[in-house]
């Protein structure tokens, strides 16, 4: 089963420590682990930073929700106990401990209680995404809307450059991503009626060892097999290896297929994929505002108490 999401993790936490308190961090996550059945391939299912487990992060989180409502207190790191207020809640005998459960608790109110400066017209986050997610979750789940939805914009701004321009384009997007090294002399645009099929022409790398040849159509319709085929046979003529065909449209599957199964190299790239190098590569963006995640430097911590 999928990792269960951190509110569906709160009340068999609190139950665990109503079982046994104090315990470590770790042997919550070991005992809920095996309470949901969870495969090592879960276990091991890591955050988009690389740096967590999910698991992990949505048990921590779930323990700093019980704790604002006071349902339970960590007298050290990495250690929680119940409180009283907790054992009364058990008590009760609760279906689920979630959100709207634990806001009956006024410090937790105050704790979810939107900003002063907070208004109508900016909502607080709780408010627009979905409760099931942690916090970081939520950031991660709106930085992604943000990016589909500049995607969409960028996809929109790209079709309606004249097509000299979208051949440049695609020229600074391979740049950006490293190719050749500098725009001076790592790629160019050939276009013209001469090209045979080849709108650019790209350095591999920084010494020039080998030559990216590039096809760029700024199309509506989808790049079928013909296409492709026109293309392989303008590289053939270049006695090229290595080419890259870009479209703002899509690609059919034969044209997908035919591409694939090619002696040459030759990579496919539709719209979508387009507008995504283009923000990896910060072509045709810039950043709006950057966001610094903080979290508390327990190190700092344990020097103040060993002093």
């Amino acid at each position: 089963m999928p990792v269960p999401d951190f509110q569906t993790l709160m009340l068999p936490a609190l139950q665990l420590l109503g079982q046994q308190s104090p315990r470590t961090s770790v042997e919550v996550r070991h005992a809920l682990a095996s309470e949901f059945s969870l495969t090592e391939q879960d276990l091991a299912e890591l955050l988009p930073s690389g740096r967590q487990t999910t698991f992990a992060n949505r048990v921590a989180w779930a323990y700093s929700y019980l704790k604002q409502a006071a349902l339970i207190g960590s007298p050290k790191r990495g250690v929680y106990e119940i409180s009283e207020r907790g054992r009364g809640i058990l008590a009760e005998k609760p279906k689920r401990i979630d959100i709207p459960f634990l806001s009956r608790f006024p410090e937790f109110q105050a704790f979810r209680q939107p900003p002063a400066e907070a208004t109508p017209d900016v909502p607080a986050p709780a408010a627009i995404i979905s409760q099931e997610l942690t916090p970081d979750e939520q950031i991660r789940a709106g930085y992604k809307r943000l990016r589909e939805s500049l995607g969409v914009q960028l996809l929109e701004r790209v079709k309606a450059v004249t097509p000299t321009s979208f051949e440049q384009l695609v020229i600074d997007v391979l740049v950006g991503l490293g190719y050749g090294g500098s725009l001076v002399d790592a790629g160019k645009v050939v276009g013209g009626g001469g090209d045979e099929g080849i709108d650019g022409i790209i350095k591999e790398d920084r010494l020039g060892l080998d030559s990216i040849y590039v096809q760029a159509k700024r199309w509506q319709h989808t790049v079928g097999r013909p296409e492709i085929q026109r293309f392989a046979g303008a590289l053939q003529g270049q006695r090229a290896r290595k080419g890259i065909f870009i479209t703002t449209s899509t690609f059919s599957a034969d044209a997908i297929a035919y591409a694939s199964n090619l002696q040459i190299s030759i990579v496919l790239i539709d719209g979508r994929m387009l507008v995504e190098l283009m923000m990896d590569a910060h072509i045709g963006v810039s950043p709006a505002e950057e966001i610094k995640i903080l979290k508390q430097d327990e190190d700092y911590f344990d020097g103040l108490d060993a002093s």
